[in-house]
């Protein structure tokens, strides 16, 4: 059975929305001066402390991202070389790793839950663009990763979609659409292959 996934929303502050739909997206004018102030600042923090500092230094790296307003529980551990474009769009759960290399995306929100493993290369993207509008508006769609899941090395999350619980995404997989708990899918775009066994 699926489980429920919260996560909050961004703040209006961060950007000039153009609309807000039902489902909680965002289609994006312009990112505000702050935003832009905040991610020029974290960007320079991001290669003089973060990006060369030894692997074994996570609670180092996580004190850094909590600086910059990322949500992070107990144990994370997260790689100098992954990239996260926004941490204050970033909630992560206990027990959970972001490997070597991932592209955390996150011009909208991206929540990973507990003991949940992002491996290396993976990229996770909150965000797409309109491309029926000749101006090719911004529209940031939140990611939600739930507990125990496996994203498998160079796998893709797209905009908007929930990967619930003990779901697990194979080597280069393509998921566009929300996964289903204690699932295994490969392929791209991503197909289910088999259930999940759920040993706890």
């Amino acid at each position: 059975m699926m489980s429920t996934i919260v996560i909050p929303k961004m703040q209006k502050i961060d950007y000039i929305a153009k609309e807000e739909n039902l489902s909680g997206e965002y289609e994006i004018n312009y990112f505000s001066f702050k935003n832009k102030l905040h991610r020029l600042i974290w960007g320079g923090v991001y290669i003089i402390f973060f990006k060369y500092s030894p692997v074994p230094m996570f609670g180092y790296r996580n004190f850094i991202l909590s600086l910059f307003g990322a949500r992070l529980g107990k144990n994370v551990r997260i790689y100098p070389s992954a990239k996260i474009w926004m941490p204050r769009n970033l909630t992560i759960g206990n027990n959970s790793s972001i490997g070597p290399r991932a592209l955390i995306y996150n011009q909208g929100s991206i929540y990973i839950g507990n003991d949940s493993i992002i491996s290396q290369d993976v990229t996770i993207c909150a965000s797409t663009h309109d491309y029926n509008k000749r101006d090719h508006p911004l529209i940031l769609k939140n990611v939600e990763i739930g507990n125990r899941v496996w994203l498998c090395a160079e796998s893709f999350v797209g905009p908007g979609v929930q990967v619930f619980d003990g779901a697990v995404l194979g080597a280069r997989a393509v998921a566009k659409r929300n996964l289903s708990s204690w699932s295994v899918y490969d392929g791209n775009p991503c197909n289910k292959l088999k259930e999940r066994v759920n040993n706890e």
